[in-house]
């Protein structure tokens, strides 16, 4: 199963919108939504929202998006939404793995989830990251609207044991490839 994982959208029409072509254009199996969705709670920094186009396109896609909550999310969102987005996290079985996927802002590197998983995906810092731990690896998506760090607006492919960070072009930006 191939995995698009994003995180951070913040209600950006723009950056939603190129999100959407690169999801057509990766053909993933799932879209991996790591919450922050809307602007809600956050000042945008780049001057223009439309929280009813990103619902819209969103919800055009609501059979392939599994999505966790944000800090940024109110419970008011799942209204909008025409799949389930209130949960600080999810477990999904990706071949030999259990991935814990979840928004960064209560579990991460420093703060663990109590349940057994073997990667740990959030967004909330903006930054892409990949670490291998002693029993998980870590990995972070980047933000797809904000990046930080001197970052690019972007997302992660997962597929097999390769996982490719990607600009919203799709120009690869980084490969890490696990061992088996």
């Amino acid at each position: 199963m191939k995995i698009m994982a994003a995180s951070d959208i913040h209600g950006s029409r723009r950056f939603c919108s190129q999100l959407v072509e690169a999801y057509k254009r990766e053909r993933a199996d799932k879209l991996l939504l790591l919450g922050d969705i809307l602007k809600q709670g956050f000042s945008s920094g780049f001057g223009e929202t439309g929280e009813d186009d990103v619902t819209s396109m969103l919800n055009n896609l609501s059979s392939s998006i599994v999505c966790v909550c944000g800090n940024g999310d109110w419970p008011i969102n799942q209204q909008r939404f025409n799949f389930p987005c209130m949960d600080d996290y999810t477990l999904l079985r990706w071949g030999r793995y259990t991935i814990f996927a979840t928004h960064g802002h209560r579990y991460n590197e420093h703060n663990l989830p109590p349940i057994p998983f073997d990667i740990l995906l959030h967004g909330h810092t903006h930054v892409p990251a990949w670490r291998e731990h002693e029993g998980y690896l870590y990995l972070n998506p980047g933000s797809v609207s904000l990046p930080r760090g001197g970052s690019k607006n972007g997302y992660l492919i997962m597929e097999e044991n390769v996982f490719t960070w990607k600009d919203l072009a799709g120009n690869t930006l980084f490969c890490y490839s696990r061992p088996k």
